[in-house]
Order: C-alpha cells, then structure tokens, then sequence
C-alpha cells in the first residue's frame, strides 16, 4: 500500500467521523454531462464533504430507470478528479463491490432493501475482506433494530473499521405525511447501542418530497444527529428517479444555512444547576412509576390465579382493547400520542400475560 493510498484512508476515514457530515448528489447518475453539472455546482456552494450518486437503482416497479451502471462509475471518477470531492455508491451485491473499488469509489452504503436481508449483506461483507473504506448501512426497510443491527456486525467481521447508521425511514402501509416514516425511536435506540457510530439522516427517502426537507433535517440536528443524506440534483423536476425529493445544489446550500445548530453540552452553571434539578425530579418519577408498574403486576397475577382456579384462559382480548381504548382516551387528554400510550400498554399486556402463564 502506497503511502498517498493510506493518507487518501485517513483523509476519508476523518471525514465520516466529522460532526456535521454533508453527503449529496443525485438520485440517479443519469449522465456524464448531469453528475459533471451537479458535482460542480456541489463543488461551487462549498458545503458538501462526498458527491453521492446512484448507480444501479433498486426500483419498486419494472420498466423505471435502474441506473446506468458501470458507465456511470466513470462518470463519477470524472467528476471526482474535477472537484476533488470524495465519492460514495449503493452496493448491493458483491460484482457492485468489485466494480466500485475498481473506479476508486471512497464510501459504499448498503440500502435498505439490501439491509434487511441478511444474505445479501454476507455477500457484500465477503466482497470487502481485505477492503479498508468506510462503509455506511442503512435502516432495513421494516421496523426490525435487529436486523439493523446484524448487518452491522456482518460487515465487522469483514475487517471494516469506520462504519456508519443511515436513517432513512420506515416502509409503513397507507397513506402517511411521509414517503418512509420516520419512527424516530428506532435510530435513538441505535444510537444508544451504538454511541460510538456516526448516525447520518437521510431526510430525502424520509420525507419523499421537498417541503419537509428542512423540518427533517432541523429534527436531526435535535437529535444530534452526526450529518445528512440528501439528494441533489442540477435540475430535479427533469430527474429520472425521485424527482419530488430532489433540490438543486443552490437549495441544499440554503436549507444548511437555515438549519440552527445546537451542541450536545454546556458548561453555563445555571443550566447545569437546572438541568440537575429537573433530571433528579425524572429520577423520582421514574421510581414511582416502577413502583407502581410493579404493584399493577402483583394484581395482575391474583388475576391469574383466578383464572387458573376457575379454569378460564388467561388471553382477554375484550378486556385488553377496553383497557387500550381508555388508556388511549385518557392520554390524549393529557397530551400524550395514540402511538406511544399504545406501545406502552403492550408492553404493560406483554408482562402480564407472561406472569400469569408462569403459574402454570
């Protein structure tokens, strides 16, 4: 290994691990003249740390655009060698591996539908053994951390040591505000696990259009989120692929500068001294609620032994929506989402039933 090709490692590796991470670019590298046009002006508004560009492109339906290819490798190098902008591809399978290092690609990630399935990704991560880039995973497709967090350590195993999260929604039935919904809870926990990986938003799969884009981002930027995905384009409504969510280099530059940054720490005495007040006040709450949970659950259990008695099934569907349905009622009065008081609550179901089958 050269000494420039270890420095190149270092320089990318660095950039991953920034705060603040910008990846853009297009959807879809449609042709050599569309990524040259997007690179530059990419290049031009002096926000971007890596041009982004699809490739080959998974897509719902046949008969859309799949992506040009091999041939927009090339394209990409070009714009590379002309902006000096780092570069990352989707892979999917292991020739996609091949081929990318082949034209000097810097970053790969690993998409959603290829995330959510655990043979594919062995695939990839046989294909980088050997391989030292940085590798970006994103969310699978459904609500599964597991999943998540399995094609983490897959690519582990291959030797890959700067890995990343991308966040980019969740596929959810019917009509929603977004195109991927963001659930937000996934990623935090992810986070948590994993405090020491960057955790990068990709708000153009989130949202699916272009008027959420900054409200996305800005929640990111809450969150503490490590940098953002976005899709860019020199002229998004003529796109091949996803045009809706797509702004041009002008408009990603703008949108940054709206964004209002926030640090994780401070070291004024009067926040530390309220920020400890109100979290020891969290602290005795949350023993009161454990003590309280533990008091349902004794109940809970004299209803089980009720039942086991008089030989009734422990199962009461009937009772357990009556249950939800106030407990949902009584939330909403009290300014708390239907989503998360009925996850608690089946959290809260889950462990009754399971105290009660343990008596047999």
């Amino acid at each position: 290994m050269s000494t420039t090709n270890l420095k190149e490692q270092q320089d990318i590796q660095s950039i991953i691990n920034k705060k603040g991470l910008i990846i853009a670019g297009p959807c879809s590298a449609e042709s050599e003249e569309q990524l040259l046009e997007t690179a530059l002006a990419l290049k031009t508004e002096g926000k971007t740390d890596i041009l982004r560009a699809g490739i080959w492109k998974p897509r719902t339906n046949p008969g859309g655009f799949e992506g040009a290819g091999v041939k927009g490798l090339a394209w990409l190098l070009k714009a590379k060698q002309q902006t000096g902008l780092k570069t990352g591809v989707e892979v999917a399978t292991s020739k996609h591996v091949e081929d990318a290092l082949s034209f000097d690609v810097d970053v790969l990630w690993i998409g959603a539908r290829t995330t959510v399935n655990p043979f594919s990704v062995q695939q990839i991560a046989d294909a980088l053994k050997g391989v030292k880039l940085p590798v970006l995973i994103k969310n699978p497709v459904n609500t599964d951390i597991k999943l998540w967090m399995g094609a983490v350590e897959r690519i582990q195993k291959a030797g890959i040591e700067t890995i990343g999260l991308i966040h980019r929604g969740f596929t959810s039935f019917g009509n929603t505000e977004y195109r991927n919904p963001p659930m937000w809870q996934i990623p935090i926990e992810m986070k948590r696990q994993l405090p020491n990986y960057p955790m990068i938003c990709d708000p153009s799969h989130i949202c699916g259009n272009r008027e959420n884009l900054l409200s996305i981002s800005q929640k990111s930027v809450d969150l503490d989120y490590d940098g953002i995905m976005i899709e860019t384009h020199c002229n998004p409504d003529a796109a091949l692929t996803d045009k809706n969510q797509q702004i041009t280099p002008v408009q990603l530059s703008q949108l940054l500068s709206n964004l209002v940054k926030k640090t994780a720490y401070s070291n004024e005495e009067s926040f530390l001294m309220e920020l400890e007040n109100l979290r020891e006040q969290i602290n005795h709450l949350d023993e009161e609620l454990i003590t309280l949970i533990s008091n349902r659950m004794k109940v809970a259990k004299q209803i089980g032994d009720i039942k086991k008695k008089s030989k009734i099934t422990i199962l009461q569907s009937s009772r357990y929506n009556e249950i939800l349905e106030r407990a949902i009622k009584k939330g909403d009065h009290l300014g708390l989402s239907k989503e998360f008081i009925t996850s608690y609550m089946e959290g809260i179901h889950i462990e009754s039933i399971r105290i009660q089958n343990a008596l047999g």
